[in-house]
């Protein structure tokens, strides 16, 4: 039997039809659809969505979004919230709508999360070459801007003809609910196919689940890894984003436990361990806390548990300085597993650690080791405790709150299971050494691709993900104007999220980056120009808490910490978006993690700043290290 519908209509009923199982746990796939139309998918995807939500509303409900990219960053924090069981859908229209997405594509693959983007491209008859917004390609009459896609999808297609269809969505059903190979999966559309009828089977509309498996880890390899500890004296756990995705938390709580190995994070995965979890020293790197990088510059194995090793984690690879260190490297994906030279334990996280406790019996590290850890950790807690309430010697002279008091409040005012989201500038680092996590779900940093204008748009994603819980969306000024239009999305939907805006008159971040390069923070304040043609006037006058209230958000204006606190409250009571402004000293930064990042300076300057910042530079490379050593007994 078949059925006749356009590719557009065959496409929204096989999406609202598929489902994910792990566990024996099934859910839809796709959760849902984000768009925004234009010519080139209004009359094809978008007729499609009316004709499915006039039939059924919840089969595939659609969301209208203001920013494509933004969409993208929400259908991506949705999976991450998810555990990357579930997604939305993306449709935008061709030409620009649809290279909107391109960057939103980047950051889902980067941070291996499940998104289904539906650029939609020129007419694959090419009746009226050219269309309105297509590129013409001298060399190629098959290449569209959709072809940027490329590089950034983990599975990229385009259904020239209806019959490539459902080959094209089964190849992206497989992509999405692959644990290794997930990321961006794009199916490019041509406007007139969209809208082209054909006679489809009925068994393509039939309810389909998609299994993720747990992949069971080598017997000789566990007992390899068996061998590398036991000979281990100052073992550290680096616990990344794939503890969270395999759901291995207790698993590795029970781990650490039995075995006294203290536990560091990374930025995805933090909240692995409750931050008050004796074996727990918090994040590692070039963000981590003194407690945590202390220990990895004298451990001699290196358990990285689900993480891509980025340069934040190794400290541009200066964080791990033992002579003879090795890497224990347990992940579903190869391509991880060996980095560092590491013995690759390919597997899923949760059944690894099962795996290696069991194998390991009654085996932990020395006393006087758990002992040392957790004494790194109750200094570095002192200092946290200083930086969320300073005392008077370290308060901003012109009585502005600094952003470390501003974390510190919205963090002990919070609850454990509310969120807080937050993707670029200089708030990341500091949340990542700060920030007291108490739920696995309560920390989402995006730091793989560290996207400017991911927080509110990833807010929404993350209250879709999970309703339930208060979402607290920390932005500077200079990542709000990148992207602050799904605040519209948010009024119009009633999501409650509440955005903490600080305001800080520029790219503190980066300020303090050019800083301590020797570059003297220049092009990085929201200054006006001077009649001697440079940006060193007075702070631009731009008013972001009317320009919240224009979107008909609430918004609270705070200078004193009693007013943060009374304003925390007030939007903990709310009940849709509401926003938080408050002005801090971009010149106090948190505090120092004893460690490095590599961001090269110039090698010759006129400035004796960009000097200084040179000969600093060549200093701090010498600590790099190439981790290729093999480990002992891997063949």
């Amino acid at each position: 039997m078949t059925v006749r519908l356009t590719v557009a209509q065959a496409l929204v009923r096989f999406l609202s039809v598929q489902y994910s199982e792990r566990d024996g746990v099934r859910q839809r796939l796709i959760a849902g659809s984000l768009g925004i139309f234009g010519h080139g998918n209004v009359a094809g995807v978008g007729q499609a969505l009316l004709q499915s939500e006039l039939a059924d509303p919840k089969a595939l409900p659609y969301i209208l979004a203001r920013n494509e990219q933004a969409m993208v960053h929400t259908a991506a924090a949705f999976a991450r919230t998810r555990d990357r069981l579930q997604t939305y859908a993306c449709t935008a229209s061709v030409g620009p709508g649809s290279t909107n997405m391109v960057t939103g594509a980047a950051l889902a693959t980067i941070n291996r999360l499940p998104v289904l983007i539906l650029p939609s491209d020129v007419f694959a008859t090419r009746v009226a070459t050219p269309v309105l917004q297509e590129l013409e390609s001298f060399g190629a009459g098959d290449v569209s801007v959709n072809d940027a896609f490329r590089p950034v999808s983990k599975y990229f297609d385009r259904v020239w003809r209806p019959e490539q269809l459902p080959s094209a969505l089964m190849n992206a059903m497989r992509v999405l609910t692959d644990p290794v190979e997930t990321g961006a999966v794009t199916l490019a559309l041509p406007q007139d196919v969209q809208a082209e009828a054909y006679d489809w089977p009925d068994e393509l509309f039939a309810e389909r689940t998609w299994y993720v498996a747990r992949p069971l880890p080598e017997a000789s390899i566990v007992d390899k890894a068996v061998d590398l500890l036991r000979s281990a004296r100052r073992p550290l756990i680096v616990a990344g984003g794939g503890v969270h995705y395999s759901g291995a938390e207790d698993a590795l709580r029970e781990f650490a436990e039995r075995t006294g190995i203290p536990v560091s994070e990374t930025q995805a995965g933090k909240g692995s361990l409750s931050y008050d979890h004796p074996q727990s020293v918090g994040a590692v790197g070039s963000t981590g806390t003194t407690a945590a990088n202390a220990l990895a510059r004298d451990a001699d194995l290196v358990i990285g548990i689900g993480t891509r090793y980025s340069d934040f984690t190794s400290a541009s690879r200066t964080a791990f300085q033992h002579p003879q260190v090795k890497f224990l490297n347990i992940n579903v994906a190869r391509f991880d597993s060996t980095k560092h030279a590491g013995l690759p334990v390919v597997a899923d996280a949760r059944e690894a650690l099962v795996s290696l406790g069991s194998a390991l019996g009654e085996w932990s590290v020395d006393a006087k080791y758990t002992a040392a850890a957790q004494e790194l950790t109750r200094n570095w807690n002192g200092t946290v405790d200083a930086v969320f309430r300073p005392s008077a010697d370290r308060t901003a002279a012109d009585g502005l709150l600094t952003q470390g008091e501003v974390i510190g409040t919205v963090n002990e005012l919070s609850a454990a299971s509310d969120v807080v989201v937050c993707a670029a500038g200089s708030m990341p680092g500091d949340l990542h050494k700060l920030w007291r996590t108490r739920d696995p779900k309560g920390y989402h940093v995006e730091y793989g691709y560290s996207c400017m204008g991911y927080e509110i748009a990833g807010g929404l994603g993350v209250r879709l993900g999970a309703p339930d819980r208060d979402v607290f969306v920390l932005v500077g000024d200079g990542s709000y104007l990148m992207m602050s239009s799904e605040l519209a999305t948010a009024v119009q939907e009633n999501i409650k999220i509440i955005v903490v805006l600080v305001q800080n008159h520029g790219f503190a971040s980066i300020g303090a980056l050019s800083e301590s390069l020797g570059s003297q923070r220049f092009g990085t304040a929201y200054r006006k120009r001077t009649g001697d043609g440079r940006l060193d006037g007075d702070y631009l006058p731009v008013d972001l808490a009317a320009n919240v209230r224009s979107f008909g958000v609430d918004v609270i204006d705070v200078h004193t910490r009693t007013d943060l606190e009374q304003a925390i409250r007030t939007a903990k009571a709310a009940t849709g978006p509401i926003a938080i402004h408050v002005t801090t000293d971009p010149l106090i930064g948190g505090p120092d993690s004893d460690s490095w990042w590599d961001v090269p300076v110039s090698e010759v300057s006129e400035l004796r700043s960009t000097q200084a910042a040179s000969a600093s530079y060549e200093e701090s490379k010498k600590a790099q290290r190439p981790y290729l050593a093999p480990v002992e007994g891997d063949s």
